[in-house]
């Protein structure tokens, strides 16, 4: 990643410019600039009064320079000079949250909500095999870009592993309500299972179009992962599923929501061990999405076939079942069987 002058970001935001300020965190905010090159970039200031703003400046420094996939959201490099900004490729689309709740401008169907599904978990188990843990995964923290395609971002909580040998790593409890593993919550243990919990709660969200945390639904249902659960153990999925999905007046649909409901259900099991690990978690999704792309394409040689057919019908000419019988005749001129031989 590169170095970045600071007059050089001040000039690419339009000195931090109102207009182009993308977001807030607790960490900092950030910004949409231009630099010389052309390239559009998110600029992220960090909050200069927190303090553990430079723990996460390093640790996301650090991490963007040692992984990069093609859904992780990039680092193009930073600035220490009077502030510590951290500059990344500019997201289009904005947010996975943007794009659920309410009533979006934009709102994402079923087949873009697979697909970022699919993304982020194979970037999650990416870089759980490159030894790190991500640790606030979150709806607001997957970016869409042009294509609506995936870019998981802010690494800024999270955590590299020593070792491939390492079951766990012990350390206090941080992330985001709502998307937080209980498991870890209770026994300081981080592991590669945390993220794929905070991954079922949005593997519901999607499902769902509903937050993780919403104060306004009932005292039991205020958390997203303690609703799905009691939904689906009572065998009340459809009172879950966003009716807009159109599950309903899709097989093919209905069963991949089913499956993903269910994988998210495995996911947000309150004992680590009983979770899948995220490598599964990756090519289950896959495999639905597979299947469901599968399904289509025989529904549409099925309906093709009988389209085929009913043609043929339409415009075959009927051959005479006997030598008395004539032909049937599309000419417009009467049929003069006194003509001479």
């Amino acid at each position: 990643s590169s170095r970045f002058s600071y007059r050089e970001l001040q000039e690419a935001t339009n000195n931090f410019s109102e207009d182009g300020r993308l977001g807030d965190g607790g960490f900092g905010t950030v910004y949409k600039g231009k630099l010389r090159d052309g390239r559009l970039v998110a600029v992220k200031k960090l909050n200069p009064w927190n303090a553990q703003g430079k723990y996460q400046f390093d640790n996301e420094v650090t991490i963007l320079s040692r992984v990069t996939h093609p859904h992780l959201v990039r680092l193009y490099g930073c600035c220490i000079e009077q502030e510590l900004l951290l500059v990344y490729e500019f997201v289009a689309h904005g947010t996975l949250a943007d794009h659920l709740y309410d009533n979006p401008r934009d709102y994402l169907g079923w087949d873009a909500r697979l697909t970022v599904a699919v993304q982020c978990a194979e970037a999650l188990a990416f870089l759980h095999t490159n030894v790190c843990y991500h640790r606030d995964v979150k709806s607001t923290n997957i970016l869409l870009d042009e294509r609506y395609h995936c870019k998981v971002g802010d690494f800024g909580l999270s955590r590299l592993v020593p070792s491939l040998e390492l079951t766990h790593i012990t350390t206090a409890p941080q992330g985001t309500p709502g998307y937080l593993d209980p498991d870890y919550h209770q026994s300081y243990q981080l592991t590669d299972k945390s993220d794929v919990y905070s991954l079922g709660v949005v593997l519901m969200e999607l499902v769902s179009s509903q937050r993780a945390v919403d104060m306004a639904r009932e005292r039991k249902e205020i958390n997203l992962a303690a609703l799905a659960v009691s939904r689906i153990q009572c065998g009340e999925l459809d009172k879950l599923v966003d009716p807009r999905l159109g599950a309903g007046e899709d097989s093919v649909r209905q069963r991949m929501v089913e499956c993903v409901a269910e994988l998210g259900f495995e996911c947000l099991a309150t004992e680590k061990e009983d979770r899948p690990c995220m490598k599964d978690v990756a090519a289950r999704l896959r495999a639905i999405e597979e299947e469901g792309k599968q399904r289509y394409l025989e529904q549409m040689v099925a309906i093709r076939k009988v389209e085929v057919v009913d043609d043929d019908k339409k415009h075959t000419r009927s051959s005479p079942t006997s030598v008395q019988m004539q032909w049937p005749s599309n000419s417009t001129s009467p049929n003069d069987s006194s003509s001479s031989m």
